[in-house]
């Protein structure tokens, strides 16, 4: 059986995978430390110089990763939907119904136990981004983008449940997901159980 080194996997790798894997080891933790900064305290507070203390890597490294801070902060924007939008708000909410309206319902379930959970807690990232750059930055305009696929989910899971417009609900719906999170950060954390109640009624609301 071919011996494996821990890190790099097999004794016989070429040099040029090696290199590979060193190169993406390198891109991860510069991107891991950028989400944990960014996500906790915002964009314009944390320094390139911070992010390279914390993640081991030299600034010529970083730079040929990402061009620019900007550049690394999209970074973590794509990141953020894959791991908040993706992974939790539709994977976990998905899991929690039968149906398309107890689906939608089940996003103020995963809020529930995300907002009681308050060392895992840090917001929504989109709207801190956009609140903070404005939508004229790069990072602000791909903010935007990533909300309206957040409505864009619960666009289709209206759809499927045979709501009445399901754009304007997914817009008032969102209304309601976004002061949730608003509230939790001021430290409601009953915040997604009253958004739920409300919820409901705008189901009713927009029954065909």
């Amino acid at each position: 059986m071919e011996p494996r080194d821990p890190v790099f996997g097999p004794a016989s790798a070429s040099a040029e995978e090696l290199l590979v894997r060193e190169t993406n080891a390198a891109r991860e933790r510069i991107l891991s430390t950028a989400y944990a900064l960014f996500s906790r305290r915002g964009i314009r507070a944390v320094g390139v110089d911070e992010i390279l203390a914390r993640s081991g890597v030299a600034k010529a490294t970083l730079y040929r990763h990402f061009r620019s801070k900007d550049d690394l902060v999209l970074a973590f924007l794509r990141r953020r939907e894959q791991l908040w939008t993706i992974q939790l708000v539709e994977r976990q909410s998905h899991l929690r119904g039968d149906t398309p309206e107890q689906r939608l319902l089940a996003i103020f379930d995963v809020f529930d136990d995300w907002f009681a959970r308050r060392e895992d807690f840090d917001g929504c990232s989109f709207i801190n981004v956009l609140i903070e750059l404005g939508a004229e930055h790069p990072a602000g305009r791909a903010s935007i983008r990533y909300l309206d696929n957040i409505r864009g989910i619960v666009r289709e899971r209206a759809h499927q449940a045979g709501l009445r417009d399901p754009d304007g609900f997914a817009r008032s719906w969102h209304i309601l997901m976004k002061g949730s999170i608003i509230s939790a950060a001021e430290g409601d954390t009953g915040a997604a159980r009253r958004a739920q109640n409300m919820a409901r009624q705008l189901i009713e609301s927009h029954r065909a």
